[in-house]
């Protein structure tokens, strides 16, 4: 093979790498590579590495060496096929194949048949012996190269081809004969010469070089950029180009493409999984345009090529020991693999495939951790179609990605973008996908396409977004130029046409489309995790079974407690149904709400002690009696306690509201002193910013007696559960401290009534106290902090506002989106931690308080604590517990035990 004298190498032979090297030859090369190593029939070929494509993309032109090497790579793959590329009376023809570390399924572009020409077809016609395949073969090359690679509007060759095959009396384009094809071709370079104002390029080299540079240009494309952000794929990786010498699908009935899966990537289980297409290009089967027959009828078709790629699918599962997606043609009776990965696939498919694969003996616990992920198993616990309701069925198509998914019809993306963004839910219907759609696809509940199978565009991004989808519904016959659909009425029934705006339900687990909103019920995962299974289907039976093994890996092997976000003895129960290990966050304020609210309203604007203290004496049994109901839903866990922390604004009358109730009593001449006297009140403590003024530690100095009477609610309640035979274990926690010094003034108070409800009960009580780091001067000083605390709770929340200089409730509705589609954040700061920022201050807070205090307990209290990512981060951090809302907490109990799996020597998968 020929050899780089420079210091870096661009372009490497498949004979060179493996699957190792997707860093640099991207997942496609890098896998081309070691199925070459497998010793299977892989078409010869190179790969041009991402970081000839990153030079590109920095300095807007190819690395000097790269012309060199690939020219050096394209003349020994020439002298082993003995043929040139484009060479008139005998082409050597090449594929030009994105191919990025992670994948992204139709996001990037691809070109076939490079090296044809008005000089070659010919010669490419006498050597297959099928003048019909030349021209095809040549007419897609034009179509394709002419829209990714000199931007045409696709469209334009879509009508023409359309408008052949009406002139011919046919359906599909196999049924076009060479002579039309010929023409077509014709009607294919006018169409480049009118768009681009230049000739389609007759010379291969051209061909291929302005293709790679087509590849490098896609990784910036919108949609790739789109799908990046979608599934948090770093933009600085760039792609790969492959370079494979051409086999044909479309030489005839004894050719074909297809794509296979090892196992059912849509429930997980074994068998024989795919489609395939005679006489066709695999371009053909992943567009969704022609209907595909099931990979088993390959069998009847050609068993020597069926039987050849069951054993190729058997070793490279057992090589990769997981799922693995295969794309694959046979030309002539001979089967070449053209691309292996590890499949995408839906949530119960990835819990179920890692029990198998540890059955099996491939794959231990730990690594069955990383082939499953939080949000797999959120998707798992969404609500499912109540089989018991009353439907309308409009028809049936391919179960492609699972979920029940509610919405109105639309027929195209920018609908589905515009109406999702006034808040409407919309089901995006297309007769099939590409990947201009995927910005409606993302804003949609869910996919209904009628054409295609599990392996068309729509399926495989469905899949790998977590979306609802329904392919192949062939009984609908969808029209997008007159925003329509119409269901031919199975059993013999009057067709129904759906308009755009009517309701449609589909069923990504049945592949079943419902006319109107079928009402939902809650998901088997959801009835295991609170206790309440009853059977249910033998699936669903055998799901939950799946989800309980891989849960009991998580629980056996994380470090990280988890908690819950709860405030009232029923939120609690559930909590603990669903694995919670202590509540970490109870909110005081939220039993402020309703009638009481009134009461902290007199509290607050009081005039006299006496008027403050009765309205003290009227709250603590009231408190306590909801921390007596919370400690016994808790029994033998602890709950963390926070003292009143939201702004004054919350508890007083509306500033507005009272006004003018003041003025109109005054124009009437009513009497209105007791309103006139509670604006002057609301006015003198009103504030310019809540949220940074009188709340949290604030308060509590402010406002005598109002944390003392919190605190003596708790003591008096754990004290009443004691005595009750229960096991209480109450934390206090002070909100909103900047310096050690509130921190100890509050301490010394609530060590006082702790001691006197002691001494009045006779009960010891084991109460902790500690502190919110919520503020970044709580971060910076947490060594000192931690003097008086006995734990910390990180408040993430209110530290991402406090460190960003973000007010929640107004940026994610103003400017956030703007900020993620121009790319400066990956992800809201609020969904996942922001690890170099806020994530900073956690961290050397975290050991800058253990320095003070060895003992000192670490958790985190902000939603970021239900956060998959930031779980790991916390882990990473050595905190001793997340907590967050109930519904959650399986995810974070998961999610514990992947980021101990993962230190522990797991591989991190996407």
């Amino acid at each position: 093979m020929p050899e780089t004298t420079d210091q870096q190498k661009f372009v490497y032979d498949f004979t060179e790498g493996n699957k190792d090297l997707k860093d640099l030859l991207g997942g496609k090369g890098a896998n081309l590579a070691e199925m070459t190593n497998l010793g299977l029939p892989v078409p010869p070929g190179f790969t041009i590495t991402t970081e000839a494509c990153k030079v590109y993309l920095d300095s807007g032109s190819e690395p000097t060496a790269l012309r060199d090497e690939v020219s050096a790579h394209l003349e020994a793959l020439e002298k082993r096929m003995g043929k040139k590329l484009g060479q008139a009376d005998d082409p050597l023809l090449v594929s030009v194949r994105s191919g990025a570390k992670f994948s992204m399924p139709g996001m990037m572009d691809t070109v076939l048949n490079i090296g044809l020409s008005d000089a070659s077809v010919a010669g490419l016609a006498a050597q297959a012996g099928d003048e019909r395949f030349a021209w095809d073969s040549y007419r897609r090359l034009i179509q394709m190269f002419g829209k990714t690679v000199l931007g045409v509007d696709g469209e334009l060759f879509e009508e023409a081809l359309d408008e052949a095959k009406r002139a011919k009396g046919v359906t599909t384009d196999v049924e076009l004969a060479a002579a039309d094809l010929k023409r077509l071709v014709e009607q294919f370079k006018g169409i480049v010469a009118e768009e681009t104002g230049r000739d389609f390029p007759q010379e291969p080299r051209e061909q291929m070089d302005l293709a790679i540079r087509a590849v490098f240009d896609s990784w910036n494309g919108d949609r790739a950029k789109l799908y990046r952000r979608q599934e948090r794929i770093p933009g600085d990786l760039g792609t790969a180009v492959n370079i494979c010498s051409m086999v044909f699908g479309n030489l005839g009935p004894d050719s074909g493409t297809g794509v296979a899966f090892t196992r059912d990537p849509a429930s997980g289980h074994q068998g024989v999984y795919g489609d395939y297409l005679q006489n066709a290009q695999g371009e053909d089967v992943v567009a969704g345009i022609r209907n595909t027959v099931p990979l088993a009828d390959l069998e009847r078709i050609d068993k020597a090529s069926y039987a050849q790629l069951m054993q190729i699918m058997e070793t490279l599962e057992t090589h990769y020991k997981d799922l693995c997606d295969i794309e694959f043609t046979i030309e002539r009776g001979k089967l070449w693999m053209l691309q292996t990965r590890v499949g995408k696939r839906t949530a119960g498919a990835a819990f179920r495939i890692a029990t198998q694969l540890v059955d099996q003996g491939l794959i231990d616990e730990a690594e069955a951790l990383q082939r499953v992920t939080g949000a797999q198993l959120a998707q798992l616990m969404f609500p499912r179609f109540d089989e018991k309701a009353k439907t309308e069925l409009l028809g049936r198509g391919i179960a492609a990605s699972p979920g029940a998914a509610v919405g109105k019809a639309v027929f195209d993306s920018y609908t589905a973008v515009k109406w999702s963004r006034s808040g409407e839910k919309v089901i995006l219907i297309r007769r099939e996908t590409n990947p201009d759609d995927l910005d409606g696809m993302i804003a949609s509940e869910g996919i209904l396409t009628s054409r295609g199978g599990k392996t068309s565009h729509a399926a495989v991004v469905a899949r790998g977004m977590g979306k609802t989808c329904v392919c192949g519904a062939e009984e609908l016959e969808v029209d997008t130029k007159r925003r329509r659909m119409t269901a031919n009425g199975p059993d013999g029934k009057q067709s129904v046409v759906i308009e755009e705006g009517e309701v449609v339900s589909i069923d990504g687990s049945t592949g079943k489309v419902y006319l109107g909103e079928v009402p939902v019920v809650p998901s088997p995962v959801v009835e295991y995790f609170e206790g309440r299974m009853d059977g249910g289907a033998a699936d669903a039976d055998e799901l939950v079974k799946a989800v309980h093994r891989v849960m009991s890996y998580a629980d056996a092997g994380r470090r990280l407690q988890v908690r819950a976000n709860a405030d009232n003895a029923e939120d609690a129960a559930r909590a603990r149904r669903f694995g919670a290990q202590g509540i970490g966050l109870c909110r005081t304020e939220h039993m402020f709400l309703g009638e009481r609210r009134e009461m902290v309203e007199r509290l607050i604007l009081a005039d006299h002690e006496d008027e403050r203290d009765e309205a003290l004496r009227a709250l603590l049994p009231l408190q306590k009696a909801d921390f007596v109901e919370l400690f016994e839903a808790m029994d033998g866990l602890p709950v963390t306690v926070r003292l009143l922390d939201p702004p004054l604004h919350e508890f007083l009358p509306d500033i507005t509201d009272l006004s003018v109730r003041v003025a109109l009593a005054e124009a009437r001449h009513e009497p209105h002193e007791n309103e006139l006297r509670l604006l002057q009140a609301v006015h003198k403590l009103h504030e310019q910013n809540p949220m940074l003024g009188l709340r949290g530690v604030r308060l509590g100095l402010v406002i005598p007696g109002l944390f003392a009477m919190q605190v003596r609610a708790i003591a008096e309640a754990a004290a009443e559960r004691r005595a009750a035979g229960g096991d209480p274990h109450a934390e206090i926690m002070i909100p909103l401290v900047g310096t050690v010094q509130e921190l100890e003034i509050v301490r010394e108070e609530a060590e006082r009534v702790i001691a006197e409800v002691e001494q009045a009960t006779g009960t010891a009580l084991r109460l902790t106290l500690g502190t919110m780091i919520e503020l970044p001067r709580a971060a910076l000083t947490a060594g000192q902090i931690a003097e008086a605390a006995e734990f910390f709770s990180f408040g993430t929340n209110d530290l991402t506002q406090t460190v960003w200089g973000f007010s929640r409730d107004d940026v994610e509705a103003s400017f956030f989106t703007a900020y993620l589609e121009k790319g400066i954040f990956g992800v809201s700061p609020f969904e996942t931690i922001d690890r170099d920022g806020v994530g900073s201050l956690v961290r050397e807070a975290a050991k800058a308080g253990r320095a003070t205090r060895p003992d000192l307990k670490l958790g985190v209290c902000g939603e970021h604590g239900g956060d998959p990512d930031s779980v790991h981060f916390f882990h990473e951090v050595g905190l001793d517990y997340v907590s967050c809302s109930p519904f959650r907490i399986p995810v974070a109990r998961l999610e514990a035990g992947r980021a101990a799996a993962l230190g522990n020597g797991g591989s991190d998968s996407r």
